[in-house]
């Protein structure tokens, strides 16, 4: 069965791919993160302390693990490797850091701002970013990838 993605020129199939799994990933861990606020019973207006954090990072983690699966069969059409969960591991070390940084600059510059809404910008910035990183490690040789 071809997927609607396989009609794509090839150039553009991946990015398109890395979007569907993204936006998934997003409500993913941006439902995993107010699940753990209120599991940790944060309220809406507070936006920081270790809490706030430690949700946001283990809604991150949830996330990390749909999204590794999803980027070997869909995105990149590839099996898990080594390689690529290297890759993805290091990608994702970048990210994480890079999502951790923009929260409290998202939150000054927009306090009025939901949490999630705020998980929204900040997870959108960080994929961006994550997908160049990606590249690197999941595009192999035509021959090694599962056919589109």
């Amino acid at each position: 069965m071809k997927l609607p993605t396989s009609y794509l020129p090839e150039n553009i199939r991946s990015a398109v791919r890395f979007t569907v799994v993204g936006t998934a990933g997003m409500f993913l861990q941006t439902w995993f993160f107010s699940l753990f606020l209120l599991a940790f019973r944060v309220p809406e207006e507070v936006k920081t302390g270790v809490l706030y954090y430690t949700a946001f990072v283990l809604g991150y983690l949830v996330e990390m693990v749909n999204n590794y699966l999803l980027l070997n069969w869909y995105t990149f059409r590839t099996r898990p490797s080594w390689k690529n969960a290297g890759g993805f591991l290091i990608a994702r070390a970048v990210n994480l850091p890079i999502q951790l940084g923009l929260l409290p600059i998202c939150i000054a510059l927009m306090p009025n701002l939901s949490n999630v809404y705020i998980s929204y910008v900040v997870i959108f910035i960080g994929g961006c970013i994550n997908y160049v990183i990606c590249l690197l490690f999941f595009k192999n040789k035509k021959h090694e990838n599962i056919q589109s």
